[in-house]
């Protein structure tokens, strides 16, 4: 998607190789300047469409291929466009100033690193050397992601992996069977071995660690066939303590349990498989125990939910709150909902962010009907983790390293307690799940089209400027959001009366910057992060500094910043549609075009000065108000690589006054456009602006499609009233499990006993339930009374009606004997 010059791609060609280059940091040469912008010439990917990079620039500032693997590490790249003279055992690549592996050179001269195993995900800094680690003069990132979301392609796979599991338990045994990508390892025989994890130390010290070991040999030395089976043998006691691990595929040139060589890597999973004949001989016992000693500790560690945010109450505002909760791969609508954990779910999503103290995670799961699912009412509820699946920054360290946490905490003590042992009791009591009494939507604002803006408050106005303007501003946590806007060239090659957002950037605090862009002339998404442009070819999610992205289709790209705000941007027609999402805490902390959010529109129109525009202001007055927040120049976070953007805005005033736009109260459309916009648009006036402003009922129907996306988002954020969860009677039950305003729950007993209070209660709209839940005092049941009841009656009509039949008997034989 980048375009580069021809003469910037002469200039890069005529780039030295290899051998005795600059002084490290002179200003002419890359070496130990990747990402600078200044001196003599620039050692930053912007260059690329300026063409005032530095010669020795594709020698000093690496690309790589691929980019990204596992951060379980073994994963093979090849530096781009460096070719080296001669093999050489020198290759050092360091990762993070601190973990080195073994580099080397190819046949065809090409230079390959090894990531290594780490304990974190995201862009990992690494530097490379060519001497033997005398000097590390080149760099490049390298992206290190979460197992779970690496393509199976580059894992080996555990067939049947429930199985492995499950091993030992009752009914489970016989052979067991992984298979790989032969082609992966360029090997003839390799290694098959069992690493596993663990976290020692006291919880939340400074001496708590997180650890791989290798364990023991599967086979050694067996054909690279892409598959091995065998019958698996209880491990000696000295390794029985690992319960979670891996399986790692290795060359067999190298020794046994060697670190940061090239590997595939099996899932992390629970090692069944793999535990002593204690295990085997009573699984039920062994597991109970170990779910009695888990409950045991966790009732001694910090209480971590105390910090968790609340769930959203249905499943269109957990899919809409996308600031503040992400799909949970593991039960995914879109993805066939195949729920295995939380069987009776369709969806769940995860708390994107994990708490600030103890780095846990909130997870939520709904049913079709859009009904969260609660751990006290079955145990396919939502249960929070108290480690976060994704981890937390700065990982590395317990309970934060992504996925393998997690699998301690909260994975391996469910198998103990409610898959291999009937404990599941304690598990949920220990995971309960969050209601939604103290959830509160966040609020939404939008801008798409022409461009139009709905702020937070919902005031909705039309500015046609040209240049780049503040959209949000929030001091609170340093928050800006800037975009670009442009006229829309038409197919003939002029340009429309209105303009449209182009891009659109962010930062919080000290995060690093993100910029979602149209890439000129394409109606392609490009994706820059800090003015250098990301590929998603290999991973479409990216764990960053201060936020997360998210990538789908290609048109959408979603960001998850650190304080719950996100951004959706999309491609809609001709231009950007962006929506905003802030958290309730940024009420009275926002400024910009998207208004202050304080749920009064009165104030939305507010100049940088204080001067407020009354809501009934002219599309001319709020022209003035729009320009007023053109970005400044020290303060823009957009990019600038190309001559065009460089010349027009850069060096230009951020507002054009020269462009002057349509305002529609100045402007009558012909008889043939009121018709057209009538029939397209009906009462939505955005659309029939553009019909008016653009020509194109194209362009028209995106606005139109745009702003009733807006008005669906605003509806799933309807804020809901929730009654909190109400619990059944006691040697009773209660039917229903939704808990929501205009809800009802309903309750019975068992037999022998009979209720005592309501049979029903609804939750009221204030939030409380009509009746409380009413008691089941022992004693004989509505059914066993009435049986009693009906069987009495039935026996007094019996003897009513012997005694009629009898006296009826009696008369007839008086007759009979007074006859001749």
């Amino acid at each position: 998607m980048k375009l580069l010059l021809p003469w910037a791609l002469l200039l890069l060609a005529a780039a030295p190789g290899p051998g005795p280059g600059p002084a490290a940091g002179a200003q002419d040469s890359c070496s130990q300047r990747c990402g600078d912008l200044g001196g003599l010439c620039s050692c930053h990917p912007s260059c690329f469409g300026l063409g005032n990079c530095c010669s020795d620039l594709r020698d000093f500032c690496l690309e790589i291929k691929p980019y990204s693997g596992s951060m379980m590490g073994g994963k093979d790249f090849v530096v781009q466009h460096l070719q080296w003279a001669s093999p050489t055992a020198n290759v050092i690549c360091r990762f993070k100033e601190s973990v080195q592996t073994l580099g080397h050179v190819d046949a065809s001269g090409r230079v390959h690193c090894v990531s290594p195993l780490l304990y974190e995900t995201g862009r990992i800094p690494f530097t490379l050397s060519m001497d033997n680690g005398q000097s590390f003069p080149r760099s490049g990132t390298w992206l290190a992601v979460h197992p779970s979301k690496v393509s199976d392609t580059e894992k080996s796979q555990l067939v049947n992996e429930t199985r492995w599991q499950y091993y030992g338990t009752t009914g489970t045994g016989g052979n067991l069977s992984v298979t790989w990508n032969a082609s992966a390892l360029p090997t003839s025989s390799v290694t098959i071995e069992l690493w596993g994890y663990e976290e020692t130390g006291k919880p939340y010290s400074g001496e708590w660690m997180a650890k791989w070991s290798y364990l023991y040999s599967l086979a050694t030395n067996i054909p690279n066939s892409g598959f091995f089976t065998f019958i698996p043998k209880p491990a000696p006691p000295n390794y029985q303590r690992w319960e979670v691990g891996a399986l790692r595929i290795i060359s067999s040139k190298h020794y046994a349990g060697e670190k940061d060589v090239r590997a595939l890597w099996s899932n992390e999973h629970a090692l069944a498989w793999h535990l002593g004949d204690d295990f085997r001989a009573d699984p039920v016992a062994w597991a109970r125990a170990r779910c009695l000693a888990w409950a045991e500790l966790e009732d001694q560690l910090p209480n971590f939910l105390k910090e968790l945010p609340d769930c959203p109450c249905t499943l269109a505002q957990a899919r809409a709150d996308s600031g503040r909760f992400h799909t949970d791969y593991g039960c995914d609508i879109e993805h066939g909902s195949v729920c295995t954990y939380h069987p009776g779910a369709v969806h769940c999503v995860r708390s994107v962010q994990a708490s600030p103290q103890y780095g846990s995670g909130q997870q939520c799961c709904y049913t079709a009907e859009g009904t969260q699912l609660l751990t006290a009412d079955s145990t396919s509820g939502s249960t929070p983790d108290r480690g976060h699946d994704w981890g937390a920054p700065p990982f590395r360290a317990p309970p934060r390293v992504p996925g393998l946490s997690h699998w301690l905490y909260d994975v391996i003590s469910f198998y103990h307690c409610c898959l291999w042992a009937p404990e599941c009791s304690r598990y949920m009591s220990r995971r309960p799940s969050s209601d939604c009494r103290s959830y509160r939507p966040p609020r939404l604002a939008s801008a798409f089209g022409d461009p139009h803006f709905v702020t937070f408050d919902g005031a909705n106005f039309t500015f046609n400027g040209r240049g780049e303007y503040v959209l949000l501003e929030s001091a609170l946590t340093n928050l800006r959001v800037q975009a670009r806007a442009l006229p829309r060239t038409t197919p003939e090659g002029t340009q429309d009366q209105g303009t449209g957002l182009t891009a659109v950037a962010v930062q919080e605090d000290n995060s690093d910057v993100v910029e979602v862009r149209l890439a000129s002339g394409t109606g392609i998404l490009q994706v820059l992060l800090n003015k250098e442009e990301l590929s998603f070819a290999e991973q479409t999610w990216l764990d960053l500094k201060g936020m997360f992205l998210s990538v789908a289709a290609g048109d959408s790209v979603s960001i998850m910043l650190s304080s719950g705000a996100g951004l959706e941007v999309s491609v809609q027609g001709p231009f950007l549609n962006v929506a905003i999402l802030l958290p309730e805490k940024f009420l009275t902390h926002t400024q910009g075009l998207l208004g202050t959010l304080n749920d009064n529109l009165a104030d939305d129109f507010t100049l940088r000065n204080g001067q407020v525009l009354p809501p009934t202001a002219s599309s001319r007055e709020l022209f003035r108000f729009g320009a007023d927040w053109a970005v400044e120049n020290a303060s823009s976070l957009l990019t600038y690589d190309s001559p065009f953007l460089v010349n027009n805005f850069l060096y230009r005033p951020k507002h054009d006054p020269t462009f002057q736009p349509l305002f529609p109260e100045e402007t009558t459309p012909s008889p043939s456009q009121a018709t057209e916009a009538a029939k397209l648009c009906g009462d939505n006036h955005f659309c029939s602006f553009d019909v008016l402003a653009t020509g194109s009922l194209s362009v028209a129907n995106a606005t139109r499609e745009a702003y009733q996306l807006h008005q669906r988002r605003v509806q799933n954020l309807k804020p809901e009233v929730s009654c909190g969860w109400l619990a059944p009677p006691t040697n009773g039950q209660k039917d229903g499990i939704k808990y929501l305003a205009g809800s009802t729950v309903y309750f019975h007993c068992n037999n022998g006993y009979s209720l005592d209070g309501a049979e029903v209660s609804l939750c009221q709209a204030d939030g409380t339930w009509s009746r409380p839940t009413p008691t089941c005092q022992p004693g004989r049941s509505h059914t066993v009374l009435l049986s009693i009841i009906f069987g009495g009656l039935a026996v007094v009509a019996l003897v009513v009606l012997v005694y009629v039949l009898l006296r009826r008997r009696k008369s007839n034989t008086a007759i009979w004997t007074s006859q001749p």
